[in-house]
């Protein structure tokens, strides 16, 4: 299929993701936090979360893997990124706001519970967004463009044709808008270095270098197995997928959306192997199935500082494993 990739020695399965003021890092024994908690403390804890690829064979068959690894993933970056706020609060390196009136007389009448409850219900409503902004929107302005373009009214080839760019097109650049309008943020963009500070510490262990601060600087921050070239791919394949569903199915347009979320398994499952092949060869297939997502990735990772490397050096050393279990052969 190709040569492994000329930057690497080895390539590892350990993966991971920046958190708030700190990095969890993916082995295949240990999944470890490591968090800043002052200029010279950082505080590592280990997380467990029930997982469905440790559950049967099923999953990890190709294209169902892809599946139980996003479900896993989301349960580890949730679990991960709560510890990571708690800790940061804890050490004062991100300020704790006051809590507004509404929040105080929720908390002194009802308790802490239905603060979790409505954390629960907030997440609901941002799915429901998600799925409106990316699926149903995107459907709905082509729907009221094809009103005054000809060569989008029908329900021909040529008219799915169109209606899966314009769709695609436009989820590409609310996804762009998104990450762009997030990089603004201040928190955001430490979170962003701290990402880069992930990637880079990968890419030192993966040269067989020794884990300093002077080794990983060095490294490339772009990485092809990330989550930012992960939702690329998503995004491009569901352009592919969406040529084989029809304008209006059974003549009704807005099921054509929910068509494409009952799809969404299977876009997974292809975007995780493209992933884990892009990730494990180099050659000019997989460099041209890489590019989007590593530009993307431009938005979503900036150069650490030292103390950012650091958290990730500490994070990798307790989830490298002594068998050397993690080597992709």
């Amino acid at each position: 299929m190709g040569k492994s990739k000329s930057n690497a020695k080895k390539i590892t399965s350990i993966g991971g993701s920046a958190l708030i003021e700190g990095i969890m890092m993916r082995g295949p024994k240990r999944t470890t936090v490591a968090v800043r908690m002052g200029e010279d403390e950082i505080y590592t804890e280990d997380i467990q979360v029930s997982l469905l690829s440790q559950k049967s064979k099923i999953f990890k068959l190709p294209l169902i893997r892809g599946i139980a690894g996003l479900v896993d993933s989301m349960k580890l970056s949730y679990k991960s990124l709560m510890l990571s706020a708690d800790k940061a609060l804890e050490a004062g390196e991100i300020e704790e706001e006051e809590p507004s009136r509404f929040e105080k007389w929720v908390t002194e009448k009802f308790g802490d519970k239905l603060m979790s409850v409505l954390m629960v219900i907030a997440s609901i409503l941002g799915v429901a967004l998600a799925v409106a902004l990316f699926f149903f929107l995107p459907t709905f302005l082509f729907d009221l463009t094809s009103k005054i373009v000809p060569a989008f009214q029908g329900d021909d080839p040529s008219v799915v044709f169109y209606k899966s760019i314009f769709e695609g097109v436009l989820k590409i650049v609310l996804f762009l808008c998104y990450i762009v309008v997030c990089s603004q943020m201040q928190e955001m963009k430490r979170v962003f270095m701290y990402h880069g500070a992930e990637h880079k510490t990968i890419f030192c262990y993966e040269a067989d270098e020794e884990l300093t601060v002077e080794n990983v600087k060095k490294q490339s921050r772009f990485h092809p197995r990330c989550g930012t070239s992960f939702m690329v791919y998503m995004l491009i394949l569901g352009i592919v997928i969406g040529l084989f569903v029809p304008v209006a199915p059974f003549g009704i347009s807005a099921l054509r959306p929910v068509i494409k979320i009952l799809l969404l398994p299977l876009t997974c499952g292809i975007g995780y192997e493209i992933i884990k092949i892009c990730g494990k060869y180099d050659n000019l297939f997989t460099r041209i199935m890489a590019a989007p997502g590593m530009w993307a990735q431009r938005i979503t990772t900036k150069e650490p500082d030292d103390k950012m490397i650091e958290v990730a050096i500490k994070a990798m050393e307790c989830v490298i494993p002594d068998d050397g279990t993690d080597i992709i052969k």
